[in-house]
């Protein structure tokens, strides 16, 4: 409404300033994660982008800063926006910081135009499990492992049991499929953008400079002054943000939060903390 009142007054009246909503998408995507330790999924995205797409706007900016996690969590986020950009008819801009890799990248290619510093990393278009395995620890230690199901695939890969192939070759099989799926979705929104090198699809990551010869970024560049060039100097870049509980004592839809809860979220983000750095140093970071 506001665009097409300012188009209906004289020229010399109208405002010149544009005003482009970012989101910020940052962290490692994985489902759950909560208020002491966030991480990127629908559940928390949702909110954010709905709003982005809500203003008047010739285009929505997204900031990407994230080394990949649940490929499910990245395609429902990759997938709403490309649903609100076909809705509201706006373009996407993607900005990479540090680096948007395996699902990060993912969610990067819901952009019309991915842009990125020169070292930022992209890329790492594959698919990986990773575990450990304590038999061995076990018999030091005198414990038995006792595990009783009904059908006898339910304890495939426990870890406190050694390695079955078997089991093995199907976790490979699901992992091809969910690959197969993520090298459709890059090659749909990416195209003839892409080069043909035999090394793009295989996990492996580079930095923005090379990812701009193999078509996995538009141009190098900061959020700053790629839109002030494409909409004007004037162009104002406005943060979107979550509401926040009052003097940030309480959770999500305004629930107060307990001393247990705060104990608990400790204890259970050690393990997370854990795994969100290995993540993050798979890319030197």
């Amino acid at each position: 409404m506001k665009r097409l009142l300012n188009r209906l007054l004289p020229k010399s009246w109208r405002s010149t300033v544009v005003t482009i909503p970012v989101i910020r998408l940052h962290g490692t995507i994985m489902a759950g994660g909560g208020q002491f330790r966030p991480s990127l999924s629908l559940a928390s995205t949702a909110g954010l982008i709905e709003k982005a797409f809500g203003f008047d706007a010739p285009a929505i900016a997204i900031s990407i800063n994230s080394p990949g996690g649940s490929p499910v969590q990245s395609r429902l986020i990759f997938k709403r926006i490309r649903d609100l950009a076909a809705e509201k008819n706006k373009k996407v801009l993607v900005f990479v910081e540090d680096v948007a890799a395996s699902g990060g990248y993912m969610i990067a290619v819901a952009g019309d135009e991915i842009f990125a510093d020169p070292s930022s990393i992209v890329g790492s278009i594959g698919v990986v499990s990773a575990s450990f395995g304590f038999p061995e620890l076990m018999k030091k230690i005198g414990v038995e492992r006792r595990v009783h199901t009904a059908g006898q695939n339910k304890a495939v890969l426990d870890p406190f049991k050694p390695e079955k192939k078997e089991d093995v070759e199907r976790l490979k099989a699901l992992q091809l499929e969910v690959h197969e799926t993520f090298i459709d979705l890059v090659k749909e929104r990416r195209g003839t953008k892409l080069k043909d090198d035999p090394d793009l699809f295989t996990g492996l990551f580079w930095t923005a400079k090379k990812g701009l010869e193999l078509g996995l970024v538009d141009a190098l560049g900061d959020m700053r002054s790629v839109l002030k060039t494409r909409f004007g100097e004037k162009t104002q870049l406005k943060l979107i943000t979550a509401p926040r509980g009052l003097f940030g004592r309480f959770g999500p839809f305004g629930s107060r939060i307990s001393a247990p809860d705060i104990a608990a979220a400790a204890a259970s983000g050690v393990i997370d903390a854990a795994e969100e750095r290995a993540l993050w140093a798979r890319f030197g970071l």
